[in-house]
């Protein structure tokens, strides 16, 4: 049986080391290569185009929303199977939105991990466990969709960033090619929202709770 060819992407070595040790024990997977950006990744997807990409949201520069949408112009045939830490919805629409054809957290185990490659090599999409009990929940309490985190744009999630690190709008603009005024109109946006006073109390939002990236 030919195996299942991957590329891993996270930017942690042990994360990558770890999971190469643990699909590569299974006789159904081989892993081609690790890369530790969303830049890396992209190259080796084109020079190696492996079955099955595993990428982590959480990159430094690039991060893996972007990469994977590179990676599947330079490799069509390459799935992505997107990995992270965030559970909220949000993150999940916006990977599936942008091409991937599963959603794993890494609180999944390794037997949903290969579960989860398999599915999506076979063209189907797969979404965890975990993700899966929270859709429920939401639906269940009606909160799905009500959620202000969920309504942000990939935009807004940028400047929240960029916030957090304490630039100020002018700051913001330029990296982003926009405006100031139009980083006031994002700022005004967000905390609408999220239903939030001021910019102080998004920041202290948002450090009390995960990354956004």
């Amino acid at each position: 049986m030919e195996k299942i060819t991957i590329l891993i992407t996270d930017d942690h070595k042990l994360v990558r080391e770890t999971w190469s040790l643990i699909l590569n024990a299974d006789p159904r997977f081989k892993v081609v290569a690790e890369a530790d950006s969303g830049e890396a990744a992209i190259e080796l997807a084109r020079s190696l185009r492996p079955n099955i990409a595993i990428m982590d949201i959480n990159l430094t520069g690039m991060n893996g929303i972007v990469a994977g949408q590179r990676i599947q112009e330079v490799s069509p045939q390459t799935r992505l199977l997107g990995v992270s830490m965030h559970t909220q919805p949000a993150f999940v629409r916006q990977m599936m939105q942008k091409g991937a054809m599963g959603y794993v957290t890494k609180n999944s185990s390794c037997k949903e991990m290969c579960k989860a490659i398999v599915e999506v090599h076979n063209g189907r999409k797969y979404i965890c466990e975990e993700i899966k009990n929270i859709l429920s929940d939401c639906m269940v309490s009606g909160t799905e969709g009500l959620d202000g985190f969920n309504s942000l744009s990939k935009r807004e999630i940028e400047i929240i960033e960029l916030i957090k690190k304490g630039l100020s709008s002018k700051e913001i603009a330029d990296p982003l090619c926009i405006s100031a005024k139009t980083v006031e109109v994002h700022r005004y946006n967000i905390l609408k929202k999220l239903k939030l006073k001021n910019t102080a109390a998004m920041v202290n939002h948002f450090n009390n709770s995960q990354p956004l990236f």
